[in-house]
């Protein structure tokens, strides 16, 4: 399965919403490393801010950066690698995946089972769909109020419904309102006026609003929304990245309430694998079915047109993959 080439085709962002693509020289995996010849990469919607070009971002980037989503197959061993050998399907937490080979030390590689053998494994926001559920604490018997119906929010969805709780899906999209329901969503309210979407809500609750409430939009106006539809000492789950300033809470409401506000973003490499693994777990058993939720993939000499639409959201849209191969 070793490369027979020793180049790759790689892209890098060289300006504000533009790419190239390179032939550079094939990555060599040091001690503890693997190599992987990639099937694919899924673009995450973290990339947009550096897409954009702000002023703290450097250009041209490294080739392969940005792309942190991959699976593929191992081409090669570093030193001192064990458990795994050439051949091996894996899903990889690694950073420069836009790219036709990347590098991952072991401790970063999950083998996907012969179960999902053809099947798309962007390991990383699948993983980070089963640690916010496991820091959720949902329970059978809670309200669960989910806003932002994207990728994350509909995997959301199904795990807290399949979990037994009661999902109220909140999101702009016919088309990501229908998908909550196909994920056992039991009440689908559209995002569009703020005040009747706290009332609807009280109005399903019998006045006492949810126990859980995930925020999966990393906006201002979601978050503020979030906070109104948590019940006294309820759970407001911060899911959605936020990344472009700022943010202002209402510390009164929160206060009054008593909430408890869990941040469920990871970045310790240990939790993430963790819940790469869960997510292996869940797929092969068919707990979970992502891959309807894949619906628009590139190549990559087209990953500008991918960014775009992750950023743009065009109807139908949730989920822009890269494919290789």
């Amino acid at each position: 399965m070793a490369a027979t080439t020793r180049t790759m085709q790689a892209a890098t962002l060289v300006g504000p919403g533009r790419i190239q693509l390179e032939e550079v020289a094939l990555p060599e995996p040091g001690p503890g490393q693997v190599r992987l010849r990639l099937e694919g990469c899924g673009v995450c919607a973290s990339n947009l801010t550096p897409w954009e070009g702000p002023e703290w971002m450097q250009f041209p980037t490294e080739p392969g950066a940005l792309g942190h989503e991959g699976w593929g197959v191992v081409d090669a061993l570093g030193e001192g690698v064990e458990g795994l050998r050439p051949g091996d399907r894996v899903a990889a937490l690694s950073y420069k995946s836009y790219a036709e080979y990347d590098l991952a030390d072991v401790e970063a590689v999950v083998r996907l089972p012969d179960s999902l053998a053809g099947q798309p494994f962007p390991g990383e926001p699948l993983g980070c769909a089963m640690n916010i559920f496991r820091r959720s604490g949902i329970e059978a018997g809670q309200t669960v109020a989910i806003i932002g119906i994207g990728f994350l929010g509909a995997l959301l969805t199904k795990l807290a419904s399949d979990a037994g709780a009661r999902v109220i899906a909140i999101s702009r999209r016919p088309f990501s309102l229908d998908l909550a329901r196909r994920m056992g969503a039991a009440e689908a309210i559209p995002m569009e006026d703020h005040h009747a979407i706290i009332a609807r809500v009280k109005e399903l609750t019998g006045g006492t609003f949810c126990d859980r409430v995930i925020e999966a939009v990393g906006k201002q106006w979601p978050l503020d929304l979030a906070a109104e539809l948590t019940r006294e000492r309820g759970r407001l789950i911060v899911a959605g990245y936020h990344q472009d300033g700022p943010r202002q809470v209402n510390m009164w409401l929160w206060n009054w309430r008593g909430l408890d506000v869990i941040n469920a973003h990871e970045r310790d490499p240990k939790v993430y694998m963790q819940g790469i693994r869960e997510a292996v777990e869940a797929v092969a058993s068919g707990r979970l079915d992502p891959d309807g939720l894949y619906t628009h993939r590139f190549p990559l000499e087209r990953l500008d047109e991918a960014l775009n639409a992750t950023r743009d959201r065009p109807d139908g849209f949730l989920k822009a993959l890269v494919t290789f191969r």
